[in-house]
C-alpha cells in the first residue's frame, strides 16, 4: 500500500456506528512527508467529534506481522500512522444490533480511524519499523475498566493478512475471552 500525497480531509463511514474513517492530507516532496495529525478546527468543522484529547500514545512495532488487540477501553480514539502501514480490524462491542460486526482497513499516514469507546481495536503491521500513534480523551490507567476478544475469535473471524501462526503477537492477547462469553458493553 502505498501512501496517497494530496488527499483532502475527508470522513468515510463504516459498518460500524461511530466508527470514523479518514482521509488525512499528506504533503511531500524530495524531503519526505508533512501532515497535520491533529488540527482541531478543520476536523471538527469536516465532522470529526470533538472529543477533547488529553494524551498521545506511540507504539512503534519492529516486526511486519506485530499483531495488537483486541482492546476495547473506557475511552475514545483517535488512530493515525506516522509510518508503516497497518492492517487494522475493529468490533463493535457495545450493547445493540451491531454487537460483533467487524470493520477492517488499511491504514497509512494518509489515513486515520476515529474509534469511539466500546469498539475493540486492533492492527497487524504490514511492514516493518511501523509507528502507531492514537490521540485518547482519557488517561490511561491501570484501574480502568477494559475489554478484551481474543485476536482468533472465530465468530468475528478476522482475515489476517499475515496468518496469527506467523504473527508476532503476545501470548496475553491469545488468552482473552471470545465473542460468545463476553457481556456487551453499554452504548454510550
Amino acid at each position: 500500500m502505498a501512501m496517497e500525497f494530496g488527499k483532502e480531509l475527508v470522513r468515510h463511514d463504516t459498518t460500524i456506528p461511530g466508527l470514523e474513517l479518514w482521509d488525512i492530507p499528506v504533503h511531500g516532496d524530495s524531503r519526505g512527508w508533512f501532515k497535520e495529525n491533529w488540527q482541531q478546527e478543520k476536523m471538527v468543522s469536516a465532522g470529526l467529534p470533538d472529543f477533547h484529547p488529553v494524551q498521545n500514545n506511540i507504539s512503534f512495532n519492529e516486526k511486519a506481522g506485530t499483531t495488537r488487540g483486541i482492546h476495547a477501553e473506557p475511552w475514545d480514539k483517535f488512530i493515525s500512522l506516522a509510518s508503516g502501514s497497518v492492517f487494522g480490524a475493529w468490533v463493535d462491542l457495545r450493547q445493540g444490533e451491531t454487537f460483533g460486526t467487524i470493520f477492517t482497513a488499511e491504514l497509512d499516514p494518509s489515513t486515520a480511524i476515529y474509534v469511539p469507546r466500546g469498539v475493540g481495536n486492533s492492527y497487524q503491521t504490514l511492514v516493518q519499523h511501523t509507528s502507531y500513534s492514537y490521540l485518547v480523551n482519557e488517561h490511561w490507567s491501570a484501574e480502568a475498566q477494559y475489554t478484551f476478544l481474543n485476536v482468533a475469535d472465530t465468530t468475528v473471524a478476522i482475515a489476517w493478512p499475515i496468518p496469527l501462526a506467523d504473527a508476532e503477537l503476545s501470548a496475553k492477547d491469545l488468552q482473552h475471552p471470545f465473542l460468545d462469553v463476553l457481556t456487551p458493553l453499554p452504548h454510550e
